[in-house]
């Protein structure tokens, strides 16, 4: 079956009564080697972080146009979708495959951790590695990847081997900026805290049904080792590794929140300005800094100041 067939795609849906949901953000690949890149790349990472047996999480399945990919590469394929109608749809399309669970349900509901001890811990405990893979939807990828990095703890490496997502390009460029780019924002900031990001490829609009009004591209979100990585002198604070992580998000949302304006005017409605500008003094930075020049690192640092 060629999930990537409009005619096909256009003839399963019917079949189930279904049409593409605007609601959902599902935009379906026709292009096969979009999706057969993906796989590609979401697996040479995988490689990357180990050679035992490896497992991939998929959000948003669609039609199984990727997930028929991924079964191709990984020993183990689960894939959650909130549509239920898709679900029939889903067993008939990858019926050809042995190694693929569709589950039901709603990614930003699920407790990922026992979710993911519940369907990988075979493949954790013979020393594989578990991968995330997604086609997301525009409106909501920012919520679906801070909830894949934060729903960890912050003083450990995030328990995938990386994510690799298709996101609007717009998304994608923010994402891999880094600080004092124009790109770089309150998203960027806070993903830098757990993961390090790659850009992988570009995905013209023409690849979908419907026809997106925005391109989108492919990007690899690898975890580093936690807060070590970004700010090691955490061991040596007072404060717990969770009130630094705490913290540097607040100040990472403040900061960005009225971006013209220095650090210290935009985090000053919710801390002291002159204690701003002395802890700025002893992390080393201009009294008069943006915010879109401070690095991960510097807001970890500021945080631990501040929060003592």
């Amino acid at each position: 079956m060629d999930l990537c067939n409009r005619t096909e795609v256009k003839r399963l849906l019917d079949k189930y009564n279904l049409a593409p949901k605007k609601a959902f953000g599902q935009n379906f690949l026709i292009n096969p080697a979009i999706p057969q890149m993906i796989a590609e790349n979401s697996y040479a990472l995988a490689r990357e972080a180990g050679d035992g047996p490896c497992a991939v999480l998929e959000v948003g399945p669609g039609v199984g146009a990727l997930t028929s990919r991924l079964a191709e590469y990984y020993d183990k394929v689960v894939a959650v979708e909130i549509d239920r109608g898709l679900i029939p749809l889903l067993s008939e399309s990858l019926a050809d495959y042995d190694n693929i669970e569709i589950v039901e349900g709603d990614i930003m509901e699920c407790d990922l951790p026992s979710f993911i001890e519940k369907k990988f811990g075979d493949i954790l405990k013979d020393g594989g590695t578990v991968s995330v893979c997604a086609n997301l939807p525009y409106y909501i990828t920012s919520p679906v990847i801070m909830k894949f990095v934060e729903s960890f703890p912050p003083t450990e490496r995030l328990p995938f081997a990386a994510m690799t997502v298709m996101i609007q390009l717009e998304v994608a460029q923010r994402l891999a900026a880094e600080a004092g780019d124009s790109d770089y924002g309150a998203v960027t900031a806070s993903l830098a805290l757990h993961a390090d990001v790659r850009r992988l490829l570009n995905v013209s609009a023409g690849n979908f049904h419907p026809v997106p009004k925005v391109a989108s591209a492919v990007i690899g979100i690898i975890p580093h080792g936690g807060l070590a990585d970004v700010y090691p002198e955490y061991k040596e604070s007072s404060l717990s590794p969770e009130a630094i992580i705490a913290g540097a998000h607040k100040l990472i949302n403040l900061a960005f929140g009225q971006r013209r304006k220095t650090f210290v005017n935009a985090a000053g409605v919710a801390y002291p300005k002159e204690k701003l500008t002395e802890a700025l003094e002893r992390a080393g930075l201009r009294s008069d800094i943006r915010g879109e020049k401070l690095t991960p690192r510097d807001f970890c640092r500021l945080a631990d100041i501040l929060g003592r």
